[in-house]
């Protein structure tokens, strides 16, 4: 990326220059079934790596060398629709780590070993977790280090072990009014995960972020305090232990668990493909190598198998009831619902899940933050030519191809098996400057927005479906007001890169009021359009 560049503290390392500095991330603009089709079957013969992919685009990783290859097996519409996203790989990926990764531990002064200590009263310091992302070997202490603080209201748990041994930690966090050991009825909680796919480091960061913002604000705020009271949380922010491991001593990029498969060479499983409803593991069987590969029968990847038995068991015997699933994911800025395995089949209560989900995006836009768009997991978009708005797809029309495959999702699963009424795969910042190197400065901006999606999804499922200005209660999440809020997308974009319009920073001169009126009208108009 060239803008990076010119701002980035020191040139890559040796190791990242050899594994990365021959790659280019390119997006390709998509307009007809034909052209997904052929790119869709680009990819899967030279084995490439799909990055993200909307209704409108696909943004795809590969060597300057393949870039030929590629181009040769699509249509001559496709071979002049691309452009670069990044130039410089290897420098965004060194940006993304915290300074001191890849220094001498020789040279290394006690600066860069401080602790993170959660206080009770607010401070700058209290930020320092968030100014940068964490490894694991950071995380899991810090996670039992709030659990000592806040002991009313925080408990540590193991959602069971990894494929190569390591715990799956989560927080429970909530309280019972009533102080009982079990109170009577069943209690409701919501799932916050995060990390499935170990490259997206920033939905690790933002399930972290929105729990230390609950907590901490447990007592402080009304309608924090009523959160925590009404539901309990689960705040899972590595579900891929082994692959987040990975990312950090080995290889930035790698998407799937560390699972060995038939082919020594090509290890893990995508751990959001390998759930048991409508699994559609036939495409990938064949082809370990494949970043979306599915196993080799459902619920082989072990991870997802460990979350799926700790939810029933919630279930079943601990007297349970899920209302939410929020599955974090980057990037591309969206919120997207079941199903996605087919667009053909309508989900159950489908006004249900619009409702909430657009909801979900206005709580967002009213941070000041990010324009999220609002989708089912299945739907595609055609656009017949850059003129034209966007034509959404008919449900019933089954023919446009998709560059990976879709079943298998946790997010089918909670909905449909698990009978969670509103689950929701959220992908988060941004929209392809950065894509999956979303800088660390964002890290604090994209949790602001994404507390305000859960705050509102609380408040909804306790029947108030209206949104709170900023201001009038509720947890502002940490940080100050300036610190992160500023429009960063735009920042030193290169010459001959894509710059993607985030459109944030937008309506910051008191004009919020008269926006929030109008996002609250076009709800309904939206909920009818999509049907």
């Amino acid at each position: 990326m060239e803008g990076p560049k010119a701002a980035s503290r020191a040139s890559p390392p040796p190791s990242l220059l050899s594994r990365y500095g021959g790659d280019v991330v390119l997006r390709f603009e998509i307009r007809t079934p034909e052209e997904a089709a052929a790119l869709a079957e680009a990819v899967d013969v030279l084995f490439l790596d799909v990055w993200e992919f909307t209704t409108e685009w696909a943004d795809i990783r590969l060597s300057k060398d393949i870039v030929p290859s590629l181009l040769g097996l699509l249509p001559p519409s496709l071979q002049g629709a691309h452009t670069p996203l990044m130039h410089h790989l290897a420098q965004a990926i060194y940006d993304s780590y915290p300074s001191l990764t890849f220094q001498d531990p020789s040279t290394q002064h006690d600066h860069g070993h401080r602790t993170f200590s959660p206080s009770l009263r607010p401070s700058t310091e209290t930020n320092i977790f968030f100014q940068n992302y964490q490894p694991l070997s950071v995380i899991t202490p810090w996670m039992r280090l709030l659990q000592s603080l806040f002991p009313s209201h925080v408990r540590m748990l193991n959602i069971g072990l990894s494929y190569e041994g390591r715990d799956i930690p989560a927080l429970r966090v909530g309280v019972h009014p009533t102080n009982a050991e079990k109170p009577s009825g069943r209690r409701k909680a919501i799932i916050v995960a995060g990390g499935a796919h170990a490259r997206e480091w920033i939905s690790t960061s933002t399930v972290n972020y929105i729990a230390y913002s609950l907590i901490t604000e447990y007592g402080k705020s009304k309608a924090t305090t009523e959160l925590l009271e009404q539901f309990d949380w689960i705040f899972i922010p590595t579900l891929n232990p082994d692959g987040y491991t990975y990312t950090w001593e080995s290889d930035r990029l790698w998407r799937k668990n560390r699972q060995q498969t038939s082919l020594r060479f090509c290890r893990g499983i995508d751990l959001d493909r390998s759930w048991d409803f409508e699994w559609d593991g036939q495409s990938t069987r064949s082809n370990p190598c494949s970043e979306s590969f599915s196993g080799e029968e459902p619920f082989q990847a072990v991870e997802a198998r460990r979350l799926a038995a700790w939810a029933r068991n919630e279930t079943e015997n601990n007297n349970i009831t899920f209302s939410a699933f929020l599955d974090l994911h980057s990037y591309s800025q969206q919120i997207l619902y079941p199903y996605s395995y087919t667009c053909v089949k309508t989900p159950p209560f489908l006004e249900n899940l619009e409702e909430c989900a657009i909801g979900l995006a206005k709580a967002i836009r009213l941070t000041k933050g990010s324009r999220y768009a609002v989708n089912s997991a299945c739907d595609w978009t055609v656009t017949p030519d850059s003129t034209s708005s966007p034509v959404k797809k008919d449900r019933t029309t089954p023919n446009w191809p998709k560059l990976e495959s879709s079943g298998g999702s946790a997010l089918d699963w909670f909905y449909h098996e698990l009978r969670v009424p509103y689950s929701y795969q959220i992908k988060l910042r941004d929209t392809g400057n950065y894509g999956f190197l979303l800088p660390a400065r964002q890290i604090v901006p994209t949790g602001r927005e994404a507390l305000a999606a859960v705050q509102y999804l609380g408040k909804f499922l306790l029947g108030d479906k209206g949104i709170e200005h900023r201001g009038e209660g509720g947890s502002k999440g940490i940080g100050s007001e300036a610190e992160g809020e500023a429009d960063v997308e735009g920042e030193g974009e290169g010459e001959g890169e894509v710059v993607v319009d985030d459109e944030k920073g937008e309506d910051d001169n008191g004009d919020g009021d008269e926006r929030a009126d109008e996002e609250e009208d076009s709800i309904q108009w939206e909920l009818k359009r999509k049907r």
